[in-house]
């Protein structure tokens, strides 16, 4: 340490120079200039227009994740006709297998994907009621799936029987069993014709029954199949059925499917030929016509004694025309008679047409 000592000049000079050192930050913090005004800066703006920095070359390329054992084949829309298509098959086949087992039985749509024809098998429960179904004039086949579940509870229905939820039988279907089953196998083709008509006329034929899913093999493991899925309700009960359509069959008529103007639960407008259909086939529905002669009230004592030659006096006037009913409907007015040696009844007026003149 040294032992000078600082003399009074020297210690103002140190002062000074210390002072000035802490006033260059103070100037070096000064407050900005105020900004001009916002009018004054557009204008300057508008004067000297700045030029825009380039963009820097950073795009973004978009991939998309594809997997060649699951192939993307069918395109939305494609997959919303298939789905209003068979929206209108449940509820046909829903009214036509509950007048069939005489129970209400409720048929809902509750998917159309698309996905491998292997995905398909093995999702399958073994042994099942597998329908193998040749649907003409498409090449290939169809194939129509009810699950265990379902089919014992379908036949016990037919049976008289009232099935209640038990376990699954894990046993293939008997022949007997596979007929009665075929019954409900026939009705779903039918609507599912209907359903198809205004894509193209089907007729489907039923090439084999299996039981054994894995058994069956009507296109290659990694081959798109659409695969649609009814959920049937019987009572308690519940099951799957579902449809597998290979897209190769379908896969020419992609442009009846996107086409927006079909819709497949439409009415269409009737036409001379379904007129004849329909005249044909009323024309030729049996009714039954019955003619009353006679109402009359007797106690059952004196019903017990009559006998032969007894008269019974009616209410009816000898002179007065007869009632003639159709189906338990009373029609028409006639009279009786004969024709050719048999009993019949002439007509002679329509009831409906004496009301209204009334």
């Amino acid at each position: 340490m040294s032992d000078e000592v600082l003399n009074q000049n020297q210690v103002e000079s140190l002062l000074r120079a210390m002072e000035s050192q802490d006033s260059e930050p103070e100037a070096a913090a000064a407050p900005q200039p105020e900004a001009q005004p916002a009018a004054a800066a557009v204008a300057k703006a508008k004067k000297s227009p700045a030029k825009k920095a380039p963009a820097p070359n950073n795009r973004r390329i978009r991939t998309t994740a594809y997997d060649f054992k699951r192939p993307e084949r069918v395109g939305k829309e494609q997959m919303r006709a298939m789905h209003s298509l068979h929206e209108g098959l449940a509820r046909s086949f829903g009214a036509s297998i509950s007048s069939m087992l005489r129970t209400m039985i409720e048929v809902k749509l509750v998917s159309a994907d698309q996905l491998t024809y292997s995905e398909f098998i093995f999702s399958l429960d073994n042994p099942s009621c597998f329908t193998v179904v040749k649907p003409e004039p498409l090449e290939g086949n169809w194939i129509l799936d009810i699950s265990p579940s379902l089919s014992y509870a379908i036949i016990d229905r037919m049976l008289g029987g009232d099935p209640s939820p038990n376990d699954v039988i894990r046993r293939p279907l008997t022949e007997i069993e596979n007929r009665l089953i075929g019954r409900v196998v026939r009705v779903l083709l039918n609507q599912l014709k209907t359903s198809w008509e205004n894509i193209v006329d089907l007729e489907f034929e039923i090439d084999r029954v299996e039981s054994n899913p894995q058994l069956v093999q009507i296109v290659p493991p990694n081959e798109v199949v659409i695969l649609v899925g009814l959920e049937v309700t019987l009572g308690k009960n519940r099951g799957m059925i579902n449809l597998c359509i290979p897209f190769n069959t379908v896969e020419r008529f992609n442009s009846q499917l996107s086409n927006n103007g079909w819709v497949g639960y439409s009415r269409n407008h009737a036409t001379a030929e379904t007129r004849k259909s329909i005249a044909k086939s009323v024309d030729e529905a049996p009714v039954q016509i019955v003619v009353t002669l006679a109402r009359s009230r007797i106690k059952t004592s004196e019903l017990l004694d009559l006998n032969i030659g007894d008269i019974v006096t009616t209410e009816q006037d000898s002179g007065k025309p007869l009632e003639v009913s159709i189906q338990d409907v009373p029609k028409l007015k006639g009279r009786p008679g004969s024709f050719k040696g048999k009993k019949a009844v002439r007509i002679e007026a329509d009831i409906s047409f004496q009301k209204e003149n009334k």
